[in-house]
């Protein structure tokens, strides 16, 4: 037993002995891979700047600039690792890696194919130019401005401030509404008017009111009115007027203000715009005859 023991011993230390001969022979080889990784990496860091400092020139949205000098970055570096393991002798391991890869790459390919098909629609939604940063859009059910385009989703910043991330293939896949392709909104505004009004006298004040009140109506027949329909209490009618802005908030501010200015002039013309009411229109002599049918005693 103590023979064995005593034998087993000098192999490991034989092999201890054999792995740090291998050691001190390659140290010039681990302190050059070490040089060339440090070399890779500073040369991959100035490549990424090079490459976006070329690319603002381009007409590319950010995301898509962002993510070209990233994958040549990483290019960079994979280059550096399959030199650095040339330079440790280590060509066998990086066969065994190549392989082990495909392998790998086809189990998380099928995996991740949700992740996946987002990264894909990252690709494309950075190419088209119906969607950029800035602009306002709506999808999904969401509304809000693009602020961010990455391999994962699309990032809107809504009114209230609040974030939506919608996932990259949602916003490929679904209809898309682009506030921002034209330089102008238009802004609809309902109202109701009583009965008794001169509707000519109400659609001439309105008309002049949005005229004088927004400087993107240059002319009074820029204006659209329409009355829409006798409604239970009112007659009602809708306005329609351009401004320079493609803001839904700056739509909202527009319409505040139109609602402030049409309430301001319909007061001082004794216009009405009535709340919801009921008119009982009882035949003649109908409560006289109800009296008479129900006599009340007034007697203690």
């Amino acid at each position: 037993m103590d023979d064995k023991f005593s034998s087993a011993w000098t192999k490991m230390l034989d092999k201890l002995e054999t792995w740090f001969d291998n050691i001190v022979l390659n140290l010039p080889n681990f302190i050059i891979a070490f040089v060339v990784f440090l070399i890779v990496l500073f040369i991959s860091k100035n490549i990424n700047k090079i490459t976006l400092r070329f690319l603002d020139k381009s007409k590319l949205q950010r995301s898509m600039k962002n993510l070209i000098s990233k994958l040549i970055s990483a290019i960079i570096i994979l280059l550096g690792l399959f030199f650095i393991l040339g330079i440790l002798n280590l060509s066998k391991t990086l066969n065994t890696i190549l392989a082990g890869a495909g392998v790998l790459g086809l189990a998380v390919g099928l995996a991740l194919q949700g992740a996946l098909a987002n990264f894909y629609s990252g690709i494309v939604l950075s190419y088209v130019d119906f969607v950029k940063f800035g602009d306002w859009v709506e999808s999904n059910g969401f509304e809000g401005e693009i602020i961010d385009i990455d391999l994962r989703s699309v990032t809107l910043k809504q009114v209230d401030n609040n974030l939506v991330y919608i996932p990259n293939k949602m916003v490929v896949d679904s209809p898309i509404k682009n506030y921002s392709t034209t330089s102008q909104s238009r802004v609809i505004l309902g109202c109701g008017v009583h009965y008794d009004s001169d509707l000519n006298l109400v659609k001439d004040l309105v008309m002049n009111t949005i005229y004088k009140t927004f400087d993107a109506v240059t002319n009074k027949q820029d204006v659209l009115f329409l009355y829409k329909e006798f409604a239970d209490s009112s007659i009602n009618f809708e306005t329609r007027f351009w401004i320079d802005s493609t803001s839904a908030l700056e739509v909202a501010k527009a319409k505040s203000e139109a609602i402030i200015a049409i309430k301001a002039v319909f007061d001082a013309n004794d216009i009405n715009i009535p709340f919801p009411i009921r008119t009982l229109d009882f035949p003649e002599g109908f409560l006289g005859a109800n009296t008479q049918n129900n006599p009340t005693n007034t007697n203690p």
